[in-house]
């Protein structure tokens, strides 16, 4: 089994590309973590003019190479980042593209901050874009609250690293039986 974890975060310490990398080290599945560095802001104009951007065609490519998608979503002002939602913006672009990528595709939402809801809020939007996707979605949601006390660097305390590798294992569970 293949999964791809995409950070929505572009800090460069961000809690969520640790959180992401830590999902990818907690199992003995391949997971490929991606980050939105290179995808531009979406324009319509501009998908008119040139088309859609390579690093949308690498992503869509990766995405579906893979058995599931994880979504690492941080929290901004109760939502997911403008970022994250301009990816799925782009990745559903042309419209005959969006039922390859993300349709029936098993897909796990997961989001650390530093506040105490944990992204609850930013998942709860991502879910509504998500269904409008198309994706199969795993019922069980990684929320990590607190984060700052729960990372060093980029190295875990052993409880996140026992509950994201329970979490992880649930997921491939699921995303095994589609």
């Amino acid at each position: 089994m293949k999964l791809l974890a995409v950070s929505g975060s572009l800090r460069k310490d961000s809690f969520n590309t640790r959180l992401a990398k830590l999902i990818a080290d907690a199992s003995n599945v391949d997971i490929d973590v991606a980050t939105l560095h290179e995808i531009p802001l979406y324009n319509g104009d501009d998908e008119a003019e040139t088309g859609i951007p390579e690093a949308v065609e690498t992503l869509r490519r990766r995405i579906k190479a893979a058995d599931g998608l994880i979504i690492v979503t941080p929290e901004y002002n109760a939502a997911m980042p403008g970022v994250l939602k301009n990816a799925l913006d782009w990745l559903t672009r042309p419209g005959e593209e969006m039922k390859p990528t993300f349709g029936g595709r098993p897909t796990a939402l997961a989001g650390a901050t530093p506040g105490a809801w944990g992204t609850a809020f930013a998942q709860a939007g991502a879910l509504i874009n998500l269904r409008q996707l198309g994706c199969w979605l795993f019922p069980d949601y990684l929320r990590i609250s607190k984060a700052g006390d729960r990372f060093d660097g980029d190295r875990a305390d052993d409880e996140l690293k026992g509950q994201v590798a329970g979490w992880v294992k649930r997921f491939v569970d699921f995303a095994g039986r589609g």
